[in-house]
């Protein structure tokens, strides 16, 4: 049984999440078992190329590598979502656990949650598991995690090299790595604006019923207020906004800063890298139907957008100041870019000083 105070049914979303996973490719093959020991092998040749890339190397040891299934992934996904929103879900908890439909609204909520967690496992390739609290497993925590049936899918429909392929991956997910443990105030203060965004969330029901009834009247009017965040955007409160707008500038940074890690560290070890690429560029841009809906609705397309921004703002602020420039945002949080200066470097580049002003 769901404790009654949690508005979300958890083991449902689990259960929902698995079966939307769907069925797991490559399971029962050779390749599949031998390809931990690859990945491992891997991992800490990335980490090494992407030390000496950017400069940034972890202060908590070596990267733990660890392949997983879609419901692996799901398992580990539901427990950090668990812990993250916990805020939430106690303000949540403290408004509807004496109602009538509070059992229904725990189910509904469990289906929703595990919809998404479902679908998001037939797509991820890796992921960098940022520790979120200290104390809860942390032998669980800060990993890297390859979802095996994924990658090696992936591989088989293109026609990738394996070894290649896997070396690029590793490469991306260990930059996000040395990014938050090898630069000693970065963690604390992402995790500090995740908490204050989350504070500052007051779980409303009219508010949502006219957030989706402003949708649907912009949609007939040939409008999209879903482009530029989704509904998390729409319904975020001004306090949030403000955190959002922070945690989004940050975000872009550092997924844009993996991508050109990803690409200058693997220059001469990864001959296919612009294919791959390529095509995962095209995999994220040819949903359709239900999937392009999901990625709309939970912001995930506005997030790519946002994530190609953040590379055009590195390109740029290089542009002028060269790597060494650049490198000022990693001295405190008072340098990390909003999103509104990663849209417009030189806003940051004035306020950062030290280069001239861009060329018109």
């Amino acid at each position: 049984m769901v404790a009654a105070a949690d508005p979300v049914d958890w083991r449902l979303a689990e259960r929902v999440a698995k079966r939307v996973g769907g069925h797991e490719p490559f399971l029962d093959s050779y390749h599949y078992r031998s390809l931990a020991p690859e990945l491992a092998e891997l991992t800490a040749q990335a980490e090494e190329m992407v030390a000496a890339e950017t400069g940034l190397k972890s202060m908590c040891g070596a990267a733990r590598a660890q392949v997983t299934t879609r419901a692996g992934w799901v398992n580990a996904n539901v427990a950090s979502f668990q812990r993250l929103l916990r805020p939430v879900t106690d303000k949540m908890a403290e408004r509807v656990s004496t109602s009538w439909f509070a059992p229904v609204a725990q189910r509904v909520s469990g289906t929703e949650m595990g919809a998404v967690l479902g679908w998001m496992s037939t797509r991820v390739l890796g992921q960098y598991d940022l520790l979120i609290i200290e104390d809860d497993r942390p032998e669980d925590q800060d990993m890297v995690y390859y979802v095996g049936p994924n990658v090696m899918a992936l591989e088989h429909k293109h026609g990738f090299d394996p070894r290649q392929f896997r070396l690029w991956l590793a490469l991306h997910e260990t930059t996000h790595r040395a990014q938050f443990t090898g630069i000693e105030w970065l963690r604390p203060h992402f995790l500090g604006l995740v908490q204050e965004a989350l504070d500052a969330a007051e779980p409303d029901l009219e508010h949502f019923k006219q957030v989706a009834k402003q949708v649907m009247e912009a949609r007939r009017r040939g409008e999209d207020l879903l482009a530029d965040g989704g509904l998390p955007a729409l319904l975020a409160t001004p306090e949030q906004k403000v955190a959002l707008d922070r945690i989004g500038g940050m975000m872009s940074l550092l997924e844009g800063h993996g991508d050109i890690t990803m690409d200058r560290a693997g220059a001469n070890h990864i001959p296919d890298a612009t294919r791959f690429a390529r095509v995962l560029r095209h995999r994220r841009n040819s949903a359709k139907g239900v999937s392009k809906l999901v990625q709309r609705i939970i912001g995930i397309e506005a997030k790519l957008n946002q994530y190609a921004a953040g590379e055009a703002f590195i390109e740029t602020v290089e542009a002028r100041g060269g790597p060494e420039f650049l490198n000022r945002v990693w001295e405190s949080s008072e340098r990390l870019p909003t999103m509104t200066e990663i849209r417009n470097p030189q806003q940051w580049i004035d306020r950062v000083g030290g280069t001239p002003a861009l060329a018109s």
